[in-house]
């Protein structure tokens, strides 16, 4: 009789389980945690935090427009109801269960978008992300942001353009800080700081390829580069380690191994053929073969490469008098916001985020506009000796009303005499002669003075 009894017992358990089965299978699935949307010029960025990853499918709707994400064995946690959706194509965000154990998210819309997706683990601030991005068919709004208006002075000479990139942005902190100092905040801030010091500077305008906290493709920023029509492009970043104690600001060019890849890349890519390297009146690749075309890319890598050295160096220079510097000269790397192949690009890592001095500096605006006033200097020093033809600061300088030609330089910490002969133009052999150097070597504070052609 007792065994009878187990037996029945065992028996009510299982059906149990049985019947449960579906339930438990629900509750074992993800949920959507948090929602978070990026408006940026030419596409939307939603962002939804899940507990692992997550099966789903999406697809577009027309008449009204409609994007609808099906996600499988998922539960929503958040409210979709309190995301604020100014500034984006979505009017209105809903959800409802699917199939028992799925979850349906539409999206009503203002206008067609091109939808993609995809899926980001966890980092230092967030978990799961399921990303889907809605993209501008139509690019109006990156047009229009990126239409090349440039001022003139009264002459018609044309200003130098500088496109400043802050890294990083909406979804990709960068680096955080011991005391959660984000890149993103820091470098975005800081690039509206050079942004206006250049936009003040007679014969300069400054183009920004991010005016807020979203994010922009690496590549994008270079065609935003392009579009503006950019005489130079400056990336401004902040560094990091996996321990607190390296310091120091650096500059960064393109490598030799970046720029051979990138020609290959523009060979081997069809629509890079009718692009024009050189700027606006240069060459364009459209119907000349391989070996022609990879010759002229070589010769504008080339130049660009070498402009960039220059004014990174002169940027450096600057950086070196108001800051400590992690390296004494120009870096070069394959980043790839740097493979413009005609206009020079430099990358500033304005300090160690990851130190926790710096990353106290760097949280303050006065520290800021040091680092700001020192690139803009820099800038100024390189352009006002090698102005692009066409512009301002090239008529002032053959007509020298500009009242800034160098004669001295006072010799900085991590200058070379060689550095300071790339930056003003001239050759270490000429300024040896020049100053009865016996040899090349140079002292912090000693006034080294510059041939005047």
């Amino acid at each position: 009789m007792k065994k009878h009894k187990l037996t029945l017992k065992a028996v009510t358990v299982l059906a149990l389980a049985w019947l449960m089965a579906p339930v438990m299978q629900a509750q074992a699935g993800t949920q959507v945690e948090g929602v978070r949307i990026w408006p940026a010029p030419d596409h939307t960025r939603l962002v939804l935090d899940t507990e692992g990853e997550v099966e789903h499918k999406m697809f577009a709707l027309s008449n009204p427009s409609r994007l609808v994400i099906d996600l499988k064995d998922t539960r929503l946690k958040t409210d979709f109801s309190k995301i604020d959706l100014s500034g984006s194509p979505v009017q209105r965000i809903r959800s409802a269960p699917r199939n028992g154990s799925d979850l349906r998210v539409v999206l009503d819309l203002a206008s067609s978008i091109k939808p993609r997706s995809f899926q980001l683990k966890p980092n230092q601030q967030y978990g799961h992300r399921l990303v889907v991005d809605m993209i501008d068919e139509d690019g109006g709004r990156l047009d229009k942001a990126a239409k090349p208006t440039v001022t003139h002075d009264s002459d018609g000479k044309r200003d130098v353009i500088v496109v400043i990139d802050a890294g990083h942005g909406g979804e990709d902190p960068g680096a955080i800080g011991p005391r959660g100092t984000r890149e993103k905040d820091v470098v975005l801030k800081m690039a509206h700081i050079l942004k206006d010091m250049i936009d003040k500077k007679q014969g300069y305008t400054a183009k920004l390829t991010r005016t807020g906290d979203y994010y922009i493709g690496l590549r994008n920023r270079t065609i935003l580069a392009r579009k503006y029509n950019a005489d130079l492009f400056v990336s401004v970043h902040a560094d990091a380690f996996r321990t607190p104690q390296p310091k120091g600001a650096s500059v960064f060019a393109l490598s030799q191994r970046g720029a051979t890849s990138e020609t290959a890349r523009w060979l081997a890519k069809t629509e890079n053929r009718s692009d024009l390297i050189g700027g606006t009146g240069g060459l364009s690749l459209d119907g000349r073969d391989d070996m022609l075309a990879g010759v002229l890319l070589d010769l504008s890598m080339t130049a660009s490469i070498n402009a960039s050295l220059g004014v990174g160096s002169s940027v450096l220079g600057e950086l070196g008098g108001v800051a400590r510097l992690h390296k004494s000269g120009v870096e070069q790397a394959a980043f790839a916001v740097l493979k413009s192949p005609d206009i020079p690009s430099i990358l500033v890592e304005a300090g160690f985020i990851s130190n926790p001095q710096e990353e106290k500096n760097l949280a303050t605006d006065w520290y800021r506009r040091k680092l700001a006033g020192a690139i803009m200097q820099g800038i100024d020093e390189y352009f006002r000796k090698t102005p692009p033809p066409g512009t301002l600061l090239a008529w002032q300088k053959r007509n020298r009303q500009d009242g800034s030609r160098i004669s001295q330089y006072k010799v900085r910490r991590g200058d070379t005499l060689s550095g300071v002969a790339r930056k003003n133009q001239t050759s270490v052999s000429e300024l040896m002669q020049f100053n009865d150097l016996r040899d090349d070597r140079v002292m912090v504070g000693q006034t080294i003075r510059i041939p005047s052609s």
